[in-house]
């Protein structure tokens, strides 16, 4: 269940490689943001999302507590041929271990979820499991995620989504893919992270672009 919102401010053979060039639609590395504050165009609803600054960059953390699941939301409402992608950092501790993803359409939308204690990569609708493909996660590792809705050739919408580690190239096609023939809801993108491991989760180079 998403606790906080924040208002404004890829297994398909023909996608397009993902190094093309992103038409930007909406950025935030945070670098212009006071620490202890969130962006001007943020609105926290509940919850402890905060700008923090280490390793020599910023970056908005959720802490660790309570370990209950948590959003923000940025960038215009885009409902179709959208994309999101951030770079976040979450860490195991013991056995727990957190979950966090990237989303597109709002809350009730489509999400990109990490779920390590699975090792899986998943696409969900809301809370509707769509798509899910084994994923290796490194704890402690920056990773970015990025998710895009775009029209299907035919007919319905295809969801596509890839994972890779900070200092790596961008894979060329989507890790994970699932078609929908149900409408997009237009909406927000947004982060999320459940804390289960009890560490923060750090977020980080917010960007929403065209789908490719």
């Amino acid at each position: 269940m998403f606790l906080i919102l924040i208002l404004p401010g890829l297994l398909c053979a023909h996608s397009p490689p993902a190094q093309a060039a992103d038409k930007s639609l909406y950025e935030n590395n945070f670098e212009h943001t006071e620490v202890g504050k969130v962006p001007d165009d943020f609105l926290v609803l509940d919850g402890g999302f905060v700008v923090k600054e280490a390793e020599g960059k910023k970056f908005l953390e959720l802490p660790g507590a309570p370990l209950e699941t948590f959003a923000v939301q940025f960038g215009p409402a885009r409902s179709n041929d959208v994309a999101v992608s951030a770079a976040i950092k979450g860490a195991a501790k013991g056995r727990r271990q957190p979950v966090f993803g990237v989303g597109l359409g709002g809350v009730a939308g489509f999400k990109l979820q990490v779920s390590p204690a699975k090792q899986t990569l998943e696409i969900y609708r809301d809370a509707d499991l769509k798509a899910s493909v084994p994923y290796q996660w490194v704890s402690g590792h920056w990773i970015t995620l990025r998710l895009q809705i775009r029209t299907a050739e035919k007919q319905g919408w295809i969801i596509e989504g890839a994972a890779w580690d900070q200092g790596q190239s961008p894979p060329e096609k989507a890790m994970i893919s699932f078609q929908a023939t149900e409408a997009p809801l237009p909406g927000r993108a947004s982060v999320f992270g459940s804390p289960f491991s009890g560490e923060p989760i750090w977020f980080d180079d917010f960007a929403v672009s065209e789908a490719r």
